[in-house]
């Protein structure tokens, strides 16, 4: 191993969710500083997840079958290499993850699998029932704790990137007082999670602004896939005004028999898709949002679970409880929410951006192996697989050496205050949701350019720069659809 000269300064890794840990893990023995807003196992969206991680590990799978079913729900806009990568390595990342201390649901001496929208196998496992990204995160938070060259220092908000001669030297952060601190780094990792809070319908916690994509692109990193945005299509819908994310309704409900269905009972899926309610996410989310932009709900019919709601979805079911509602006899009130970004900083395989010093993994990042539209429960396995990647590499390569240019601090500039933000996610939903036309990308434009408290947030420019995305490309591919593409318009 190439050995770092004396004194060098840590790698710094922003965001303490999968990503990050992993990369964090597996950069030993290299002295890492892991910077979190939260703390670590509860920070970002990871603790939220649900459905588990995807591996071909059960009886007739195989990571070529995991691959096919990734491939088809990405539209076959993914990166074939990046792909192979990841399903070839999931059995691994599954073992890595159990050395670590996680504990997967079994079914005697194997593990649990189960079936998701898009899988052709029960390939998924699962800790904890539905409680899956919990689990993982708490235990590689106290692995973390545990590791002797993670230092992690928590409530800290990171707001700019230090460069030198357009290398990446350090970071700005910020204590929960405001106070700030230049901190050197011998390489910057962002981890720092999606842009689901970017929308007022959304799965993920305030933490996923957007803020690590727009710092990457603001330092001169360049952006791939960024119209690519997932909605989840059965959130729990709120019984009043939504405060922070809404509750998931696992995929894996439906995978157990749960049927999507309109106020009268009939099923939505219905002609829609010959996958019927286990259809890609991306078909499932638009045929939710349409029922809902027509004036009618969407409930999701799962009594066929019965008595055993408690045990095999207990987050699930005390979401559903806290709202009055009794799944083992209600159907239960759903419609789509921002879910995942299949885009983000555009990186190689090994989480490099073009930006020297700069490296970034997880849903910040974008590789190009979810495509237009991302399999369930292949997010937790990639930042499990590219984050163990980043961070070996990190941990065998020296330290860039030192730039010597005046330094240059690239900060994110003025946010937005409470309303400000609600004009902005309103917007978005409206507009950069799951359906999408070329006349309201434009009005969205166009709000944040006559909206002067808009236009000079950095939360209105990374907007512009996501609309401005979606606007160029004018078909439908994936999560990605235009209502006025002429080609889908003559398939109707």
């Amino acid at each position: 191993m190439a050995h770092a000269p004396k004194n060098a300064p840590p790698i710094i890794v922003i965001g303490a969710g999968i990503a990050g840990l992993c990369t964090a893990l597996a950069a030993a023995p290299r002295p890492v500083l892991l910077l979190a807003r939260g703390s670590a196992g509860n920070d970002g969206a990871t603790p939220l997840a649900q459905g588990g991680i995807a591996a071909a590990l059960g009886a007739g799978d195989t990571p070529a079958q995991h691959a096919h079913d990734t491939l088809i729900a990405g539209a076959g806009s993914n990166d074939r290499e990046a792909v192979a990568v990841l399903t070839q390595q999931a059995p691994a990342a599954i073992a890595w993850l159990q050395r670590q201390g996680v504990a997967f649901d079994r079914d005697g001496d194997a593990l649990s699998l189960h079936l998701e929208g898009g899988h052709g196998h029960a390939r998924i496992a699962h800790a904890g029932g539905d409680r899956s990204g919990q689990h993982i995160a708490h235990a590689l938070a106290v692995a973390a704790q545990r590791a002797a060259h993670i230092q992690l220092q928590s409530g800290c908000d990171v707001d700019a990137l230090l460069l030198r001669d357009g290398r990446v030297i350090g970071v700005r952060a910020r204590d929960g007082n405001g106070h700030a601190q230049h901190i050197a780094a011998s390489a910057v990792v962002l981890a720092t999670g999606g842009i689901g809070a970017l929308f007022a319908c959304s799965s993920n916690p305030p933490s996923a602004d957007g803020a690590g994509l727009a710092l990457g692109l603001r330092a001169g990193a360049a952006g791939r896939d960024l119209e690519f945005v997932q909605f989840h299509p059965t959130a729990l819908a709120p019984n009043g005004e939504a405060a922070g994310p809404l509750p998931l309704v696992s995929e894996a409900v439906r995978g157990a028999g749960a049927r999507l269905c309109d106020g009268n009972g009939q099923p939505v899926m219905a002609g829609v898709d010959p996958r019927g309610d286990l259809a890609p996410r991306d078909i499932v989310a638009r045929r939710v949002w349409q029922v809902h932009h027509s004036g009618a709900s969407t409930w999701l019919d799962a009594r066929c679970i019965g008595e055993g709601w408690p045990q095999q979805f207990p987050t699930v079911f005390a979401a559903c409880r806290a709202q009055g509602i009794d799944p083992r006899h209600d159907p239960i009130p759903v419609l789509p929410a921002a879910h995942f970004h299949m885009g983000g900083l555009a990186t190689d395989l090994l989480g490099r951006t073009r930006v020297p010093g700069l490296y970034a993994v997880g849903e910040v990042a974008c590789n190009g192996v979810h495509g237009s539209n991302r399999l369930a429960s292949n997010s937790l396995l990639e930042g499990v697989v590219f984050g163990r990647r980043l961070g070996a590499w990190l941990a065998e390569n020296n330290p860039s050496p030192a730039a010597t240019g005046a330094l240059q601090t690239l900060a994110l500039g003025p946010t937005l205050d409470a309303a400000g933000w609600q004009r902005l996610r309103e917007l978005l939903w409206q507009h950069l949701g799951p359906v999408r036309s070329g006349s309201g990308l434009d009005t969205a434009l166009a709000v944040i350019a006559h909206d002067p408290t808009l236009a000079a947030s950095w939360p209105g420019e990374l907007a512009r720069t996501l609309l401005g995305a979606a606007r160029q490309r004018e078909h439908s591919i994936g999560a990605h659809f235009r209502s006025d593409d002429a080609q889908v318009a003559r398939r109707r």
